[in-house]
């Protein structure tokens, strides 16, 4: 390999006649394919970014307690588990991170590009949003509001009177079925407290 014309040199010197026949023949073992640049595969077309269909449970695990041994499988460890990823987040901020980051996007197959919308659909939805809101205002007439808190009232106020004559009707039975007076007066007493009505 290096030669070294003075053995008081101690530079290295290269042998160039045998690089250039080891080269000569590395490109003589190659294939012709093997010497053209790999082609690029075409690149995955992904679902541009969509909202969740689907409610983020970060409160089910709250205030629990786990029991953790070796045997424990990954996801119930502790913390929160993604499926997709196949990875566990110990608190809830790094779960929402994760869940919404480029890495578990692309796991679901989605790039991290959002539709664009076109002035027709901002139009529909601008619509919507309008129909929406007079919805809510028709809903809450104060008038009709009102004429339902009047009779909310008077149902209660009914309600109370109904329950006192009951009350009254009861009291009246029970004095009925009070002991017979002459009974009562042989064995000393007249009535428990109750005042003969007139």
């Amino acid at each position: 390999m290096a030669k070294s014309a003075d053995p008081n040199s101690f530079r290295r010197t290269w042998d160039k006649e045998e690089f250039a026949k080891r080269a000569q023949d590395r490109a003589d073992d190659l294939d012709d394919d093997d010497l053209e640049p790999p082609k690029k595969k075409p690149p995955v077309k992904r679902e541009l970014l969509k909202r969740r269909d689907y409610e983020v449970d970060l409160d089910s695990k709250l205030n629990k307690s786990i029991v953790i041994t070796k045997a424990t499988p990954l996801s119930q460890t502790g913390g929160y588990y993604c499926n997709v990823c196949d990875c566990t987040v110990r608190d809830s901020i790094n779960f929402l991170d994760h869940i919404n980051g480029k890495k578990h996007q692309r796991n679901l197959g989605m790039s991290m590009r959002v539709e664009r919308s076109t002035v027709d659909q901002v139009k529909k939805r601008f619509e919507f949003n309008k129909r929406k809101k007079d919805e809510q205002k028709q809903k809450y007439d104060l008038q009709e509001r009102l004429h339902e808190v009047q009779e909310e009232a008077e149902r209660v106020r009914q309600a109370r009177i109904d329950r006192r004559k009951e009350k009254k009707r009861k009291a009246e039975e029970e004095e009925e079925e009070e002991l017979d007076p002459e009974i009562a007066k042989m064995m000393g007493f007249g009535s428990f407290g109750a005042k003969k009505k007139n």
